[in-house]
């Protein structure tokens, strides 16, 4: 797994908190935009389009005064240096699997099974496993704002979830710590914390 982290990136050169007020942040993800509203109400979040490149062109040219990306895409490109803050995953919280490469293969293939089990990182895939687990208990069609970053510590497993309003509020984060051999059960703590802050209300809503 690459960084998981969300970046900011900015004609300016400053973090969320120095950005002028009424910045035009481009991101057409609900999550990165309902986060960025939660920390600086007063900025303004725009939908970009594009892969990397073409997102960076289109702040270079001023279409936008900075664009929220992950970070593994512009690490994995040797962008690095076009990265002005890495934003924090206990206050912005990523999306379930972010910089995580996978690997699918045909159930029967015992062959290739055998050689890309010699490549799977163990940490990873606990990781990954909690993080699609709680995106899962909140159901499959789920269109709100939602992130969810799993660490493994030892055996310990934490995870931080987040939940929102699609324009940022209300919103609702809480931290799970449990059995790493148990990711699936880590999940369930985090979503039941979330439903008993209220996060609740806002499942039905967009049921």
């Amino acid at each position: 797994r690459q960084d998981p982290r969300d970046v900011l990136v900015n004609r300016w050169g400053v973090e969320v908190a120095q950005l002028p007020q009424g910045a035009r942040i481009g991101t057409s993800s609900p999550r990165r935009a309902a986060q960025l509203k939660a920390l600086r109400p007063d900025v303004e979040t725009l939908p970009i389009r594009g892969n990397v490149d073409t997102r960076l062109r289109k702040m270079d040219q001023g279409d936008y005064d900075g664009i929220v990306l992950a970070a593994a895409g512009l690490l994995r490109l040797g962008l690095e240096a076009r990265i002005t803050q890495y934003l924090p995953p206990d206050l912005f919280v990523p999306a379930p699997g972010q910089g995580a490469l996978a690997v699918e293969v045909r159930q029967d293939d015992e062959e290739v099974l055998d050689l890309v089990s010699a490549i799977n990182h163990g940490p990873t895939r606990v990781a990954v496993t909690a993080e699609r687990a709680f995106l899962e208990a909140l159901g499959g069609g789920c269109q709100v704002p939602v992130g969810a970053y799993a660490q493994v510590d030892g055996d310990t497993l934490v995870l931080h979830a987040f939940l929102s309003a699609p324009e940022g509020t209300p919103s609702y984060r809480t931290k799970a710590r449990g059995r790493a051999s148990n990711p699936h059960e880590v999940a369930l703590d985090a979503y039941q914390r979330l439903i008993e802050k209220g996060a609740g209300a806002l499942l039905k809503a967009e049921a």
